[in-house]
């Protein structure tokens, strides 16, 4: 599979990557996501359209709820939101904002990178691909857009190791517990994300993201 355009001169994409593939090729196991939503969270977002970086884990490991976007869920899933109901509670408290929509695309669209530190999980087991070598591209991702002012929200323990790699000033970097189950009452909730990057934006004299629904997401 090509390189997301944009991305395709990080080192990454030489030896790291065709090691990371040849392993996927070996593993009888169904890998989610479909291998042509791998990489869409970085076709989506190149540098240059890219204004605030949400870091998860690893892919949904659940048939048909794994996009390609960080805790988005296709919207004919239909199952449990799990993580992202909890987004989208502390979405409501935060903005007051009330939010059906499980597809993530038009976050995405408006600049928001939702990368996982790893982009692939065998069916079924999470987190058995952390150490496949996906966190050497987070890595890089991360460097690279240091090189601009962002901000950067880092959910969870695997995420918030990576704030070594985001260096430079004037950026934005919020930290928080996981919005899983397990771990959303640690200081997920209240934690204000939305309202506080939009402040941000604001500040910097660059629009807020939209959070809401998409306009059009009736039709």
């Amino acid at each position: 599979m090509a390189p997301p355009t944009g991305w395709a001169d990080l080192p990454f994409f030489g030896a790291p990557y065709h090691a990371i593939d040849a392993a996927l090729s070996q593993q009888s196991a169904p890998i989610l996501p479909p291998a042509d939503r791998r990489f869409r969270a970085l076709e989506i977002c190149p540098p240059g359209r890219t204004r605030v970086v949400i870091l998860g884990q690893d892919p949904y490991h659940t048939p048909g709820k794994a996009d390609g976007l960080a805790f988005s869920i296709p919207q004919e899933f239909g199952g449990r939101l799990d993580s992202l109901g909890n987004i989208f509670k502390e979405l409501q408290d935060d903005l007051g904002v009330l939010r059906q929509r499980t597809d993530l695309t038009d976050w995405a669209q408006q600049g928001v990178l939702l990368l996982n530190t790893a982009l692939t999980v065998p069916q079924g087991k999470p987190k058995a691909h952390a150490r496949l070598g996906w966190d050497r591209l987070t890595a890089e991702v991360l460097d690279r857009l240091s090189l601009a002012p962002r901000a950067f929200v880092l959910w969870g323990g695997p995420a918030q190791r990576f704030a070594r790699h985001i260096h430079g000033s004037g950026h934005l970097v919020l930290t928080s517990a996981h919005p899983s189950p397990l771990s959303a009452y640690r200081g997920f909730f209240g934690s204000k994300p939305f309202s506080r990057i939009n402040a941000w934006l604001r500040e910097s004299g660059d629009a807020p993201i939209r959070w809401a629904e998409p306009e059009d997401s009736t039709r």
